[in-house]
């Protein structure tokens, strides 16, 4: 059995897919770090004077209309927070433009390996698929 999990592992689509993710986590992070540093604030400004990512509906106004969904967490608000999910959204969108780029590039830069070409050609007397290299026919026994 460990034989077998060890074989598993060594496979280069296992390591490939570890790499991947371990990658994807750290992009994502700078991803959220663009989205919620960079791109939301100019957003919000161009919105009005607000913090994108606290846009929020409350849901119960008997504790009163918090400030900021920092307040309503501490309050134990109840609140759709969808200032966030817009934040996560941009960030989704960007990182699957990347992705796209990125495929893109790699699609246009591997090679495609070259078509091989027939390995038989067809008798001219019996019409028959007969190698390249042949000089005689092996079903009519025709030269070539």
């Amino acid at each position: 059995m460990w034989s077998e999990f060890r074989a598993f592992i060594a496979r280069g689509n296992v390591i490939d897919l570890a790499v991947a993710v371990i990658m994807g986590a750290a992009f994502g992070r700078i991803v959220s770090a663009l989205v919620d540093g960079v791109l939301m604030p100019p957003l919000g400004v161009l919105l009005g004077p607000m913090d994108f990512s606290s846009l929020m509906i409350v849901l119960d106004r008997s504790k009163g209309v918090p400030a900021s969904l920092a307040e309503a967490r501490e309050r134990g608000i109840p609140v759709v927070a969808y200032g966030q999910l817009l934040n996560e959204v941009v960030g989704f969108l960007i990182v699957a433009f990347v992705v796209f780029v990125l495929i893109k590039q790699v699609n246009r830069i591997k090679s495609t390996p070259p078509a091989p070409g027939p390995a038989t050609r067809e008798c001219p007397y019996c019409a028959s698929g007969i190698s390249l290299k042949a000089t005689r026919c092996p079903h009519c026994t025709s030269s070539l």
